[in-house]
C-alpha cells in the first residue's frame, strides 16, 4: 500500500482539548464534518453526566405519572381507600400506631393520618396529578408566547407596540395573589356554588389561570430573538426571492430560536409545578379526595408534630423533581450554547 493511499485511510487526528478554535465542543474533526447544530448538541449533551442523570430521573417521574395505575394495581391499593380505619391502623387521634407514620411491608410509605389512606398510592397519583395540570399549562403557554413573540417581532411597529403593552399589563399582576383571586371565579363560571363542582372543572380553572400569566416571558424572549433575526442576511435575501412571510418565519426564523424555546420550556415547567401545589396547599386548587401534591403538603402540615413521616416522601420527591428539572434545564442551555459559562 502506498504512503498516499495509507494517509487517505488514517482516520483524521483529534483535536486538542476544546475543539478547534472558537466551537470549544471537545469534537475530533472527523466529528464535526457533517454534523447538524443537533447533532452536536447532543453530542455535547451525552458528556453531561448532571444532565443525563437528571433527564432519567425527569424520565423516572413522568414514566410512574402515566403508569401510576398500573403500579398501584401491581401494587394491590388504591388512593381512596381508608385502609387505616379499616383495618384498624390508627389511634384514637387518627395517627398511625406503627412507628414512622406506619411504614411495613404493606404499606410502603406509611398511612394517611386521620383518613388512614395509602402514602404510597396517593403520591404516584398526587404526581400524576400535578404534572398533567403542569404539562398542559407549560405546552400552552410556549405555544402562544412563541405565536405573540413571532408576531410583535416580526410585524414591529404599532402590532409590536399594542402587543407588547398588554404584555406589560399582564406582567404587572401579582401572580400568586392573582392565582389565588381568581381560580374561585373561573370555576364559578363553569359550576354553579350550589352544584357539585367536577373535578375536570378545577383542573381546567387551574390551567386557565396560570396559562393567562405564563406566556408573557416566552413571549419576550421570542420577541427579542426574531427582532434580531429579521435584519440578518438571510432573511432579506429570503425576501428579496420572494418568499412569503408565513415560510420566512417557517423555514428562516423558528429553527433559529427553537433552543432558546426548548430551554425556557425546561425551566418553567417546574415553576408550574411548584406554583400548582401551592394553589392545593392553600386550598384553592385541587380538592380532596383526589390526590395532588399539594393537597398531601397540605394535610402534612396539619399532622408535621405528631407525624413527620407524612411530610417525607412527598417532599423529597418534589425536591427531587424540581432540582432535577433545574439541573436538566441548565444542561440542554448548555449543550445548546457551547459558550454558555454556568
Amino acid at each position: 500500500m502506498t504512503s498516499s493511499t495509507q494517509a487517505a485511510t488514517e482516520p483524521t487526528d483529534p483535536l486538542p482539548p476544546g475543539g478547534d478554535s472558537g466551537t470549544g465542543t471537545g469534537l475530533t474533526a472527523t466529528e464535526l464534518i457533517g454534523r447538524s447544530p443537533g447533532s452536536l448538541a447532543w453530542a455535547r449533551f451525552k458528556r453531561d453526566r448532571v444532565g443525563i442523570a437528571c433527564a432519567v430521573t425527569v424520565l423516572a417521574f413522568i414514566l410512574i405519572a402515566f403508569a401510576a395505575p398500573l403500579i398501584a394495581k401491581l401494587y394491590g391499593k388504591d388512593p381512596y381507600q381508608l385502609y387505616g380505619q379499616d383495618r384498624g391502623l390508627l389511634n384514637s387521634y387518627g395517627i398511625p400506631l406503627k412507628p414512622n407514620g406506619g411504614v411495613d411491608a404493606d404499606f410502603w410509605f406509611g398511612v394517611e393520618p386521620n383518613l388512614g389512606r395509602d402514602v404510597f398510592t396517593l403520591l404516584i397519583y398526587g404526581i400524576r396529578t400535578s404534572l398533567f395540570i403542569s404539562l398542559a399549562v407549560t405546552i400552552v403557554s410556549v405555544v402562544t408566547g412563541v405565536l405573540i413573540g413571532l408576531v410583535q417581532g416580526y410585524l414591529h411597529g404599532k402590532v409590536d407596540y399594542f402587543l407588547g403593552r398588554f404584555s406589560d399589563l399582564m406582567l404587572s399582576f401579582p401572580q400568586q395573589l392573582f392565582f389565588i383571586a381568581f381560580t374561585p371565579v373561573i370555576v364559578a363560571l363553569f359550576v354553579s356554588p350550589r352544584d357539585e363542582e367536577p373535578t375536570y372543572v378545577r383542573i381546567v380553572a387551574l390551567i386557565l389561570v396560570q396559562f393567562l400569566l405564563g406566556w408573557m416571558v416566552v413571549g419576550r424572549l421570542v420577541r427579542a430573538q426574531v427582532l434580531s433575526l429579521r435584519e440578518r442576511e438571510f432573511i432579506e435575501a429570503a425576501r428579496l426571492s420572494g418568499a412569503s412571510n408565513w415560510r420566512i418565519i417557517r423555514k428562516e426564523v423558528l429553527p433559529n430560536i427553537w433552543s432558546t424555546v426548548l430551554v425556557q420550556a425546561t425551566l418553567l415547567l417546574p415553576a408550574n409545578v411548584t406554583a400548582e401545589a401551592g394553589l392545593s396547599f392553600l386550598g384553592v386548587g385541587i380538592q380532596p379526595p383526589t390526590p395532588d401534591w399539594g393537597l398531601l403538603f397540605q394535610s402534612g402540615a396539619s399532622y408535621f408534630e405528631s407525624d413527620v413521616t407524612f411530610m417525607f416522601f412527598p417532599g423529597i420527591a418534589m425536591l427531587i423533581f424540581v432540582v432535577a428539572f433545574n439541573l436538566l434545564g441548565d444542561s440542554v442551555r448548555d449543550a445548546l450554547d457551547p459558550k454558555t459559562v454556568r
